[in-house]
């Protein structure tokens, strides 16, 4: 059938099974937003307050579900405030799809008002990128997007979209379009052989999950696979809910911020199965001393990760469910008696702890765990707040901790949450973000409140950049250089604003009901929780340092006491 570009890439977007679009509209995407005006009964667009809140959302509502995330904008100024969320999903392996607008093939070089070669921009952020000019190559172009963006490592892709390929016309026909993706391990047997024996031979095994677990949906068969091994499990930032956050096999995080159990028993272990994790500098430390005593079984589906930042001994290339299927058909049940009650020991000698009686970030980060029975979905932007989420929240299952790990994305977690909560309605949906944080993003309160999407925001307000405040204390003299933010900015008046519920507390015995009132009101809500300007976040490597040298707020007491 002949129709325009518009209406064609409507088509391809509902053979790839997509229901939802996040974005905000101008003057060249004008032909597409008409298309989809026809189409509103089959897919839901959702208006943001900013293009970057709709590259977080699509980045959110691709996380909590697996599918790809769609976000789109128009020429120039649209296109480029969707870059830093771009970049936030190709840092994390996020597959989305963003979808532009551009001037007039004619117009294209001629610095023509609201022209940017958004393709050159993007194309050190992105998996891969197009800038379709011929309207008959557009149906394939969203075809092969949509495609690279799910498979293999999956990432994001940009197509832009020249405005006359938006309305000119051709020929279109509708194809079936098979999402499954291939999962496969590309290493040879005797590769596989290899490692089969490292596992066999270690008596410390240590496990490390990462995201690639999470992306490749192998819980299940990563739950087999530690139960046959009988090894402790840690995960970095990115992998949380991987593996079940209150299995008694589990450590807790490694890296800078890690549990002092995950972080020395990495360094006693004899054997390091990382697997889908990528050893960045958060989790490693200083890279020569990391995992010392041990062998490094590496796993992962993209080649340029083995060998990057950790020497390996052993490494596997392919789809982390896969190749653990392969494990688990191999591996007989062994036991680790001794070593287990090692790292049980560590655990328990070395909790994770904070004032108790004081209104302060973990303690509310339990409460909602509490309220929620540790089945939400848990976002959150960046800093203290972030690290506090990960270590005191227990994951249990995939895809319910959503967080820029990677780029570090300040304003990514109100967005995310928006996504989140559009593709699983059945399920609470919190942000946790830091004062700062919530600044970036607080116009995205109008967006969830314009569809009353009940997303939960919780501010941990404690009137500083708490993270960049706490190195300057610990490491630049107490210069607390452009990091103040006691102003007369009024969290709760702001959200009642923007049309949603606000509610403060400043004592602990407040946080409960707070929660629970944030879970009945069925719509949007924000938790404005005064906390201490100087709490910090504990354990703590210092940048440069072993990851066996983390300490603690008693630490560095005795070491002043000295």
């Amino acid at each position: 059938m002949q129709l325009n570009g518009s209406e064609i890439l409507v088509q391809c977007l509902l053979e790839q099974g997509v229901d939802t679009i996040f974005g905000y509209p101008g003057g060249a995407i004008l032909n597409i937003y008409d298309a989809l005006y026809k189409h509103s009964n089959q897919i839901r667009h959702i208006l943001t307050s900013h293009e970057q809140g709709a590259s977080h959302a699509a980045d959110g509502y691709a996380r909590a579900t697996g599918k790809v995330g769609v976000c789109m904008a128009t020429s120039g100024p649209g296109a480029t405030n969707l870059v830093t969320g771009i970049a936030t999903a190709y840092m994390d392996s996020i597959p989305i799809v963003a979808i532009t607008a551009n001037v007039g093939v004619s117009l294209l070089g001629k610095d023509s008002f609201q022209e940017v070669d958004i393709a050159g921009v993007t194309m050190p952020i992105t998996k891969y990128n197009f800038i379709v000019k011929d309207v008959t190559k557009l149906a394939d172009t969203v075809r092969r997007a949509f495609k690279i963006a799910r498979s293999g490592r999956p990432g994001p892709v940009l197509i832009d979209i020249t405005k006359d390929v938006t309305s000119n016309v051709t020929e279109y026909e509708k194809k079936e379009i098979n999402t499954e993706i291939k999962r496969a391990v590309y290493s040879a047997d005797k590769d596989i052989d290899k490692a089969v024996k490292m596992i066999n031979a270690a008596k410390k095994p240590f496990v490390l999950v990462g995201g690639g677990c999470i992306l490749s949906n192998a819980s299940d068969e990563l739950r087999e696979f530690v139960g046959k091994i009988n090894a402790p499990v840690a995960d970095t930032l990115m992998g949380k809910g991987a593996f079940d956050g209150e299995s008694e096999l589990y450590t807790g995080m490694a890296g800078m911020h890690g549990t002092k159990a995950t972080n020395l028993g990495i360094t006693q272990c004899d054997l390091l199965i990382a697997i889908g994790a990528r050893f960045s500098d958060r989790v490693i430390g200083n890279a020569k001393t990391f995992a010392k005593n041990a062998k490094i079984l590496h796993i992962d589906i993209d080649q340029a990760e083995i060998n990057k930042n950790i020497k390996t001994n052993a490494s596997l290339i392919g789809d982390v469910k896969a190749v653990l299927k392969v494990f688990n058909s191999k591996l007989e049940s062994v036991k680790h008696p001794e070593w287990i009650a090692e790292i049980k020991a560590l655990k328990e000698k070395y909790p994770l702890a904070y004032p108790k009686g004081a209104l302060c970030g973990p303690y509310v980060i339990e409460k909602i765990y509490e309220a929620t029975k540790g089945d939400a979905i848990i976002c959150t932007d960046v800093g203290q707040h972030q690290m506090w989420a990960a270590q005191f929240y227990n994951y249990k299952n995939p895809r319910s901790f959503l967080t820029s790990g990677g780029l570090g994305t300040m304003g990514y977690g109100l967005g995310a949450a928006i996504g989140a909560k559009t593709a699983r309605p059945d399920k609470a949906v919190f942000n946790i973000a830091g004062d700062g944080c919530f600044r970036m993003n607080l116009n995205e309160l109008a967006t969830a409140s314009r569809y009353n999407i009940p997303v939960i925001e919780v501010v941990l307000n404690n009137k500083v950049l708490g993270m960049v405040r706490q190195w300057q204390t610990l490491f630049y003299g107490q210069r607390y250089s452009a990091t103040v933010l006691d102003d007369k900015v009024d969290f709760v008046k702001t959200a009642e604003g923007l049309g949603v519920k606000g509610i403060r507390v400043t004592k602990p015995e407040e946080v409960e009901s707070a929660i629970n009132e944030a879970l009945n009101a069925g719509g949007p809500v924000v938790i404005d929780v005064q906390i201490d300007s100087d709490d910090k976040v504990f354990p703590m490597v210092a940048p440069g340092a072993s990851i066996s040298d983390c300490f603690t707020q008693e630490d560095l007491d005795a070491k002043l006491g000295d």
